[in-house]
């Protein structure tokens, strides 16, 4: 990893942000279109060019539910439960202090209250991969909030099959639907609704550049949690950090794909170069090797800084997703962090684990998003229902300012939509 150097927040932040990639907009927007007009027919056409599978019915059946169950170990199940125990956990505890509430002024009454999302599609990455964790991540938040109807989509393997331990968490966790499409053409399907597949309310969940072009062109009709790029984790750590824990936790991050954004900021050279060497060292004895090589040689790098402070400075306008804190005074540096996705406090706080079994959710804000939002949660499936009751008196009271203010607007109309109730 280069080691440079850090004077100037700001300006380094500009330098070394990675650029986003310039999406094939046209190819998604055909895509979207196509499916939008044509349905079934079109998902099926995708999924064969882009997957290899020719896939019959596009939702799992009952019996492939099952026979996936039969191919999952006792210690695989048991690892899901416990990830959706401690996940489910956290989530019920934010709900818990969603309480309805009624405010009354001069007769009229206000009423607020925490309801749920009618239905979401959780997109869950697959085809090469599998990823069991992200379905719990976004099943458990969404049915901990009351949504009445979840749809896990996910990309087929060639042979036109979902990996079972991914079929196996969606329903552990309790989702409704869960069907075999993945890429630009769930997307559209969960928004358009097919034949096989009703559309939804909302799409939460992360994937490729494709898939998150397909949310953005889509969430002027059908809401979205965020638009989550490749993984981002930074490290602010000093002289009391042990460098092979740095070392580990970057190599952790930048395995996930060639084009993760993995730094450690720091006040200590002597750190900076432990951990490079460290690194160097690790390198030909892990797995991944290509992905964790390519991410931290081209986009990661060691910044110095002087004072803690300028360490502070540069975690706020890098934003990452993922903030790991490994100082003396972990709290004391964390309590002057605001916009990171999520912040890991000391030197046993590995974002690796907060990734499966922590508790917390690893769908977070990248792209420097955790400015403006946190983790997906609770708070993402539930809308608040606003109902207002009001009375002729409590017009009468209102009326005069009513006037003055439809009058500043030109909206006259308003005003006498009021005053017809008073004469």
């Amino acid at each position: 990893m280069r080691i440079t150097k850090v004077s100037d927040a700001e300006k380094f932040a500009a330098k070394i942000l990675p650029k986003q990639p310039q999406n094939s907009k046209a190819i998604v927007e055909s895509i979207l279109k196509n499916v939008k007009k044509n349905g079934d027919p079109a998902v099926r056409k995708y999924e064969k060019k882009f997957s290899k599978a020719n896939i019959g019915s596009l939702r799992v059946s009952p019996n492939e539910i099952k026979n996936a169950y039969s191919k999952v170990s006792k210690t695989e199940l048991d690892a899901l439960r416990l990830a959706k125990s401690r996940l489910g956990k956290t989530e019920s505890a934010v709900k818990s202090m969603l309480k309805n509430k009624t405010i009354s002024q001069d007769g009229t009454k206000i009423s607020k209250k925490f309801i749920p999302i009618q239905s979401v599609g959780c997109y869950i990455p697959g085809g090469l991969a599998r990823y069991p964790s992200s379905v719990i991540m976004s099943v458990i938040p969404a049915k901990t909030a009351g949504v009445k109807r979840i749809v896990v989509v996910s990309p087929p393997s060639s042979d036109g099959k979902i990996d079972p331990l991914t079929i196996v968490a969606a329903d552990v966790c309790g989702a409704n639907e869960i069907y075999k499409t993945g890429g630009v053409q769930s997307i559209a399907a969960l928004s358009y609704g097919t034949k096989s597949i009703a559309k939804v309310d909302k799409i939460v969940g992360p994937g490729g550049a494709f898939v998150t072009a397909a949310k953005s062109l889509i969430s002027d009709q059908t809401g979205i949690d965020m638009l989550a790029g490749p993984t981002e984790l930074g490290i602010v750590a000093d002289n009391s950090a042990d460098p092979k824990f740095v070392a580990l936790d970057l190599i952790s991050q930048a395995e996930h794909s060639a084009d993760t954004f993995c730094y450690l900021i720091t006040t200590s050279e002597k750190l900076a170069k432990s951990v490079n060497v460290i690194i160097s060292n690790l390198l030909y004895t892990i797995n991944r090797e290509k992905f964790v090589k390519s991410s931290l040689r081209n986009n990661g790098f060691i910044g110095i800084c002087k004072t803690d402070s300028d360490m502070i400075k540069l975690a706020n306008v890098l934003a990452p997703e993922h903030l790991q804190i490994m100082t003396k005074n972990p709290n004391s540096i964390s309590s002057q962090i605001y916009s990171s996705g999520l912040v890991l406090i000391g030197n046993n706080t590995p974002s690796s684990a907060g990734d499966y079994v922590l508790g917390s959710n690893h769908i977070l804000p990248t792209s420097g998003f955790g400015k403006i939002r946190g983790p997906l949660s609770v708070l993402d499936f539930i809308k608040v229902s606003t109902q207002i009751t009001s009375s002729k008196k409590s017009l009468s009271k209102i009326s005069k300012h009513l006037k003055v203010l439809t009058a500043a607007e030109c909206l006259s109309n308003h005003y006498e939509a009021v005053r017809g109730r008073l004469d």
